[in-house]
């Protein structure tokens, strides 16, 4: 049987996949490309005939058949399905090779929470792309990708002699402001704020644009028949960006502190790691806005979201009080 540390390493790799799935399902808009769940249309795979598609349109008229957005969002399912098998995979090695206990603890915690992210997913659909809940569904994938990770480092000890204890508290508050620009990018991107401001560094020609933070940032507001292309004003769409925008500053200077210190302390090969992963992201995001949002850019921008979570959180790793 193969041992937990290959697993997990498989495992996130895999998760990678799973979180790119569903960034393209996201930004080609196919985030109702299935109307209904766990099927698509009533089929256990996307209707391709003639005759499959009129019955599809028969059962969800309101939901003209699209098989170019159907695609993505029944791949991106049978993915995420198949991460569930590969977490059920990993509690049952942990268990049957006699597994340390936090590590048994964590993998049956890891099995638990994507029972709940499978949940969030159904939600999305029936709650047709309420923003909440498909900013939830993109936060459960980052939490997921990093139970993986952690089981894998600790299965691994490959951080094992790096420690700096010192370095907590900043190492917290770097961890604390990239998980608010991570809810700020999946924030933007699900009320479909990625091209609120089409200049850089100004947004609309200044540098403080006019927004509307109260209704950008009304997280239980209503979507009628559904949430598909979104349906803020431009001024609260332009909040969200531009808040994503300034809080990248906030991280960016921390982050830079961050890697400086790793350096200081001898975790040279992390803080190499973090720069470049940090500075990778950081021109990925100013190419969205150049670019206008290209597809593969804007996917290549959330992976190295989660790069960048993985690396910080090896930041944490090293950071902890006890070797």
């Amino acid at each position: 049987m193969m041992n937990i540390k290959n697993f997990s390493f498989f495992a996130i790799f895999f998760a990678f996949v799973v979180i790119a799935l569903g960034a393209w399902t996201r930004l080609v808009d196919a985030g109702l490309g299935c109307p209904d769940w766990p099927g698509c249309y009533g089929f256990v795979f996307f209707p391709t005939s003639g005759e499959e598609i009129a019955i599809a349109e028969s059962r969800f008229p309101m939901f003209p058949y699209e098989i170019d957005k159907a695609i993505p969002e029944v791949v991106h399912r049978y993915f995420a399905a198949a991460l569930g098998l590969i977490a059920i995979a990993l509690m049952v090695i942990a268990y049957r090779t006699g597994a340390a206990k936090h590590i048994k603890s964590l993998t049956t915690f890891l099995f638990f929470f994507i029972c709940l992210q499978g949940l969030f997913g159904y939600l999305t659909v029936s709650l047709k792309l309420l923003p909440i809940v498909v900013t939830g569904h993109l936060f459960g994938g980052f939490i997921t990708l990093s139970l993986f990770f952690y089981v894998f480092l600790h299965s691994s000890g490959i951080l094992s002699k790096l420690h700096i204890p010192q370095l907590r508290g900043l190492t917290l508050t770097a961890l604390a402001l990239l998980i608010i620009q991570i809810f700020l990018g999946a924030w933007t991107s699900t009320n479909y704020a990625s091209l609120a401001c089409a200049d850089f560094p100004t947004c609309h020609g200044s540098y403080w644009p006019n927004m509307d933070f109260k209704e950008g940032f009304n997280l239980f507001h209503e979507v009628g028949p559904n949430y598909l292309y979104g349906q803020l004003e431009n001024d609260a769409r332009t909040a969200i960006h531009y808040m994503h925008r300034l809080n990248a500053i906030f991280v960016a200077l921390v982050y830079a502190l961050l890697i400086y210190k790793l350096f200081q302390f001898g975790a040279g090969q992390l803080s190499a790691a973090l720069g470049i992963v940090l500075i990778t992201q950081i021109s990925l995001g100013i190419m969205n806005v150049v670019f206008v949002l290209p597809l593969y850019v804007a996917i290549a921008h959330n992976l190295v979201a989660a790069m960048l979570l993985l690396t910080s959180l090896s930041a944490l790793y090293i950071t902890r009080e006890h070797n």
